[in-house]
Parts: structure tokens; sequence; C-alpha cells
């Protein structure tokens, strides 16, 4: 197959679209387009890259480094592999002493016939010595890591907000197929940048949805855009323009594409004893009311994207009310 749509390589992966879309934008992989395609299209050459990120990935080498392996020489990927085996190799003989440590703790432990508190083998010279140069804080004890678990949730759940959006008229584009995030926001970027809506609505915001969901087991879905206009703009076909009435949300900032996100804002509202979710009709399949606020992205269209942007942050928002 010379080219393959991006829902076909992320079922061929096992991949999110959305990933896809990320690997794009910070540079891993290119997409092209195809006459008699609306959407991009990814040639032999990028699905042979692809592959090569979830090899990497698997071996736990960060996307930066991958980044540097692709598009440096191969002096480098050396020195990165290199790093990675040398601090496997750190951690094996970690695990190597500490299982000789145990293995000697037991037997001491197992012969011992003296009235000696037990305890006091821990603190055996011999125990000791070996111990002394563990590095504690590479090993994640059991303990530690759920410490660690519970002060990274303390610390997101401050972080979600209750805001009051208020109701707005918006330009509306849907599309179900292949990346429809993908068609739908570069319809709305050249809306944007022909109607010169940032000067004439500097605060112009841009939400996003699921429309309709994706299926289960299936990554096909449509996507549909809104962006807040003034009351008096025109909208051309193929954009519609839609009333917005507000509400109240509660707001979780992620990175793209941290959309694994909503999971924890659900359960947030669902332990929440003040708020409860205010989800409307499920049945049209359009996450429930829930919106993902691309923050920046109007200006970022506006400027054309500058190298140096400030986009890549969304609002996660679920719809909320009074319990």
């Amino acid at each position: 197959m010379d080219h393959m749509t991006i829902g076909e390589v992320s079922s061929m992966f096992q991949i999110s679209t959305r990933m896809l879309r990320y690997y794009e934008k910070v540079g891993l992989i290119e997409s092209t387009r195809k006459e008699g395609y609306a959407y991009r299209i990814y040639d032999a050459y990028a699905v042979r890259k692809v592959r090569q990120i979830i090899i990497l990935r698997k071996l736990q080498i960060p996307l930066k480094q991958i980044r540097c392996m692709m598009n440096g020489n191969k002096e480098e990927a050396v020195r990165i592999l290199e790093t990675r085996i040398r601090d496997m190799d750190e951690s094996a003989a970690s695990i190597r002493t500490m299982k000789e440590v145990l293995e000697k703790l037991l037997k001491m432990l197992c012969e011992d016939t003296s009235d000696k508190s037990y305890m006091d083998f821990v603190q055996e010279n011999t125990i000791v010595e070996l111990t002394q140069f563990l590095p504690l804080e590479r090993h994640h004890l059991k303990e530690e890591h759920k410490m660690s678990i519970v002060k990274e949730m303390v610390e997101k759940e401050s972080c979600v907000r209750i805001v009051l959006l208020p109701p707005y008229t918006v330009a509306s584009y849907q599309f179900t197929g292949d990346a429809p995030e993908e068609v739908v926001g570069e319809v709305m970027c050249a809306f944007i940048r022909s109607s010169k809506l940032y000067e004439k609505k500097p605060d112009a915001r841009l939400f996003g949805f699921n429309h309709p969901d994706p299926e289960p087991g299936s990554d096909y879905h449509g996507y549909e855009d809104w962006v807040t206009i003034p009351d008096d703009m025109e909208v051309p076909a193929p954009l519609v323009r839609k009333h917005f009435p507000g509400g109240l949300y509660a707001a979780y900032a992620i990175n793209f594409p941290d959309f694994h996100e909503w999971k924890f804002l659900v359960k947030w509202v669902e332990n929440n004893e003040t708020y409860q979710a205010n989800y409307h009709d499920r049945a049209r399949k359009d996450m429930g009311g829930c919106l993902e606020e691309h923050l920046n992205w109007v200006y970022c269209a506006h400027m054309g994207w500058p190298e140096k942007g400030i986009g890549g942050k969304l609002d996660l928002l679920l719809p909320i009310k009074l319990r």
C-alpha cells in the first residue's frame, strides 16, 4: 500500500489519531496531500517512521531524544542509546545487589539460634557494606510510590477550576471521517484569517468536541469546532451560525495531547460533594456537552501559526450543576 490514511495508520499500530497528529506537530513525521482526498495521508516512509517511534517508545526513550535520533546523525543516536543502556545497567546492578542482600539476610535469619532480636541482622556489617552504595531514590518503594500518586492527585485536584461560560454566538463547522480535528481546524483557520476575526473580536475563543463520539473499538468519529463571533457577523458556508447558551463547567488545563486526563476530570466531578455532572442528552453522541477549549488558538491562527507561538494548551470543560 503506497499511502495510508491517518485512521488506517492508527488501526495498524493501535495508537490514537491524536497521538499521530502530535508526532507530526513536534516534527517526528510528515503527512502529504493526495488528489481526491479531503484529508492528510501518510506514505511508506512516514509509516516506517511511525513504527520506529513506537519501538523506541517501548524501549522508554523519550520523544525529545527520538527526535534527536531522527533529525541528528549516527553519533547522536549512538550517544542516546549508550546512555539508555548505561542507565539500565545501573538499575540492573542495583537489583542484583538487592537480591544478593535479601538472600543473605534470609539465610542469616533462618540459621540463627541465638536470643538476639531478629531485626538486629538488618544492621550486620556485611549487610551495611552491601547496601551502602544502593541509591535509595532510584527504587520507588511501594509506600513511596503510593505517596507520590496521592501527592500528584492532590496537586491535580487543586488545579480544577469552576468556571461560568457566558452565552455566545458561534460559527460552527463539523466533519466526520479520518482526522476530523485536522479537517475542521483547517476550515476554521481559513475562516478566522479571511474574516479577520481577531481584529473584530480579540477575545474570540475556540471550542471543540467529538461529534459523533467514536464507536466502541473504533477511532472513527467526527469533530465539531465553535469559534465565538460578534452577534452581527456574517457566517459563510459551509460554516453554520449557532447559539451557545453558556453554563457552569469544571475546567482542567492540559498540554496537547494529554486527553487521557478526561478520566481524571470525570472522576473529580463524580467524587465532588458540591457539584455533579450536568450532561445533556447522551444519545446525541457529542460528549454530553463536554468541551475542549483550544487556548490562544484564534490568535495563533490569525498570526499564521508562528514557530514560537503560545499554542498547545487546552481546557477540558465538563458541564456541572449544584448537587
